[in-house]
């Protein structure tokens, strides 16, 4: 018996199973909410306000990732329907996820007259450590990791004995993809919260899409499992491309055309009803 080896589920309550996976996301939303609620302390944000936006998100994320990994599988999910709703199992879209989360928090920044981008500013850090966070997850459910490797390979990479035992999988080694990202997403999660001070308002969001997004790039391309279109072309590869392209262009846009504050030197700033003051 290999005691290395970690069961996906967690323990049982009866006929109730707890997986690792569920409790790994709970712990990443919890801690990146509580991270999210001191920065919009700073910033003068109401506590209830920030709360009631984030649990609405996370609802809608999930149910838009579950969404999102659906459609570029549905010839499997036509044939096995039941299986749409068992995210506990795996199978959600990181992707999927932040579009549900970004249009959900533009509308409820629109009801409450909160700036969008300076709410991103505040959740962005959070966010990205919420999913280094939650890739452990996929390392409990032993999915998402690359492709085959030696022992040795994994073993090179001088990382504990518990992930190369739970590389093995069906009596083959695989890349820990989940542990390459892992470290990116909490690595930007320490550049972020370093600059994010010294940054225009939108800018910190737009750095964790340009960042994010670079480093899924090339992990994706290890991955085994990744969404396709056509069988061609990685979903999350072109995602990520599009969302560097967009961020940079931004970036570079509002800096060059408008008179954006700095994250520090402003207070909570209202919906924009008006362009932002040209140079």
């Amino acid at each position: 018996m290999n005691l290395a080896y970690i069961d996906p589920i967690a323990f049982s309550l009866g006929p109730i199973q707890v997986h690792w996976y569920g409790i790994i996301i709970a712990s990443a939303i919890a801690i990146g909410y509580f991270i999210a609620q001191k920065s919009a302390d700073k910033v003068g944000y109401k506590e209830d306000d920030l709360l009631n936006m984030i649990i609405l998100s996370v609802i809608f994320a999930i149910l838009a990732a579950r969404i999102y990994f659906v459609i570029f599988q549905f010839p499997y999910y036509m044939k096995h329907p039941v299986e749409i709703p068992m995210i506990w199992k795996g199978g959600i879209a990181i992707h999927g996820g932040l579009i549900g989360a970004f249009l959900t928090g533009l509308i409820l920044c629109k009801q409450k007259n909160y700036s969008p981008l300076q709410i991103g500013d505040v959740v962005a850090p959070s966010i990205i450590l919420a999913q280094g966070i939650g890739r452990w997850g996929n390392f409990m459910n032993h999915e998402a990791h690359g492709g085959p490797v030696s022992r040795s390979f994994l073993e090179g990479l001088h990382i504990p004995n518990f992930i190369i035992e739970n590389m093995k999988i069906d009596g083959t080694y695989y890349h820990p993809a989940f542990l390459y990202e892992s470290i990116w997403d909490v690595l930007g999660f320490i550049i972020l919260i370093a600059l994010r001070k010294h940054l225009k308002i939108g800018e910190t969001f737009f750095l964790y899409l340009i960042w994010y997004s670079f480093g899924r790039f090339f992990i994706e391309g290890l991955r085994t499992d990744a969404l396709m279109i056509a069988d061609l072309i990685r979903v999350a590869q072109l995602v990520s491309l599009l969302l560097i392209i967009i961020g940079i262009a931004l970036i570079l846009f509002r800096r060059f055309k408008y008179n954006v504050p700095r994250y520090k030197d402003v207070g909570v700033l209202p919906w924009p009803t008006s362009k932002e003051k040209g140079k």
